[in-house]
């Protein structure tokens, strides 16, 4: 290569001699590094081809774009002559009732216009703001929940809808708003807020009864009223047959508990009562059958009473029931050691119709009441059962 300058600027040639292979070049610059990889993350999912450095920045330019005001080229008109300034894109973005409103509105100089009446010029600030940073502060959701639930159902925020749906779900729902909340879950089609304000209104019907809202409702909408009424009552009766079913099915619980019983005493023997070969020891185990110690004293009962005869006596009677109840359950009589086992057997030819159905519903409820498919002396009429 032949150039030179000298310091006066005047050029003059001269040459320099490259010897051998000329130096490699610098090495590719690596790849940047970062606070975050590659991938800008909402909400936990990366976005390919994008890098964030944190989600509160913007955020944090969306709140004072709102706070400021710059280059707003809409007006809010709330109550009480307020005005609120805003940004079309955003708005329309966030909102397609917004969008839709924003291409029909009229152009005030540079700046649309939108009207919002009829709820605290407090919660319109929050719901907007709302669209420009998705964020709200937990006052304000306190003090606004139901306008800001009415706002994001009007204005289509679905999100912002689910966020006070949650917020009432979690703390914020009391026995002296359930009524009011109860009857906007129904206008802004909110069918999980809706069923939770109910079942909570039947549960405290009596404190939400004398509550304010509940007399604006009774002005306001009979008809509202009159539906809770009557599913007061429905759920009023599905409690108390829900109670008789569980008496009905403890009933036929010690029933069952008492054939066990029978069974165990006449086979094996309990203590101090037991079949005649029955060799008896003492210090014997706890016995493990619940209905055992009950029973035991109705069988030394029935055995030395002297007004045994059915009907005379009712501790008698009810062994009787009970005899008679074993031998409908027993699998075979012939082995069978309960006493009287095969002349109840032999009766049941003789009995009457209607008996004959009571009897047999009463051993159905009870073989539904507890699974016995394991005793070999109810297998008879657990078949019996399974053909019926």
């Amino acid at each position: 290569m032949k150039q030179i300058i000298n310091m006066d600027g005047d050029c003059k040639e001269s040459s320099i001699v490259l010897k051998g292979a000329p130096p490699a070049p610098p090495p590719l610059p690596g790849p940047t590094t970062s606070n975050s990889q590659k991938g800008l993350a909402m909400n936990g999912s990366p976005l390919r081809g994008y890098s964030c450095v944190s989600t509160n920045v913007a955020n944090d330019l969306c709140e004072r774009l709102f706070d400021s005001g710059y280059r707003a080229d809409v007006t809010i008109n709330t109550d009480n002559d307020s005005t609120i300034y805003a940004h079309a894109n955003i708005l329309g973005m966030a909102s397609p009732v917004m969008r839709g409103i924003l291409k029909q509105s009229k152009r005030h100089g540079r700046r649309r216009s939108i009207k919002i009446h009829g709820v605290p010029q407090d919660a319109v600030r929050v719901f907007i703001r709302f669209l420009y940073s998705s964020c709200y502060e937990k006052t304000d959701m306190e003090d606004y929940v139901l306008h800001l639930l009415v706002l994001s159902h009007v204005f289509v925020v679905p999100q912002l809808k689910r966020e006070c749906e949650q917020q009432l779900e979690q703390g914020l729902l009391t026995t002296e708003n359930v009524v009011d909340i109860f009857q906007l879950s129904l206008l802004c089609n909110a069918p999980r807020l809706s069923l939770i304000c109910h079942r909570m209104i039947l549960k405290n019907f009596v404190t939400v009864s004398i509550s304010e809202g509940w007399k604006v409702m009774k002005q306001s909408h009979p008809m509202l009223e009159k539906e809770l009424l009557e599913s007061m009552i429905d759920e009023d009766n599905r409690q108390k047959e829900r109670i008789r079913k569980l008496d009905e099915r403890k009933i036929y619980l010690q029933l069952y508990e008492a054939m066990e019983a029978l069974i165990h005493i006449c086979r094996e023997g309990c203590r101090t009562i037991g079949p005649h070969d029955k060799d008896f020891k003492e210090n014997q185990a706890p016995c493990s059958y619940t209905a055992c110690k009950g029973l035991e004293l109705l069988v030394r009962h029935f055995a030395s009473c002297k007004l045994r005869v059915p009907g005379k006596c009712i501790h008698c009677k009810r062994m009787w029931k009970l005899l008679e109840l074993h031998s409908r359950l027993c699998a075979d009589s012939n082995v069978c050691r309960v006493p009287l086992c095969r002349n109840f057997k032999d009766k049941m030819k003789k009995q009457s119709k209607k008996d004959a159905i009571k009897w047999k519903i009463l051993v159905k409820k009870i073989l539904r009441t507890k699974s016995i498919g394991g005793a070999p002396f109810f297998s008879w009429a657990i078949s019996a059962f399974h053909n019926n």
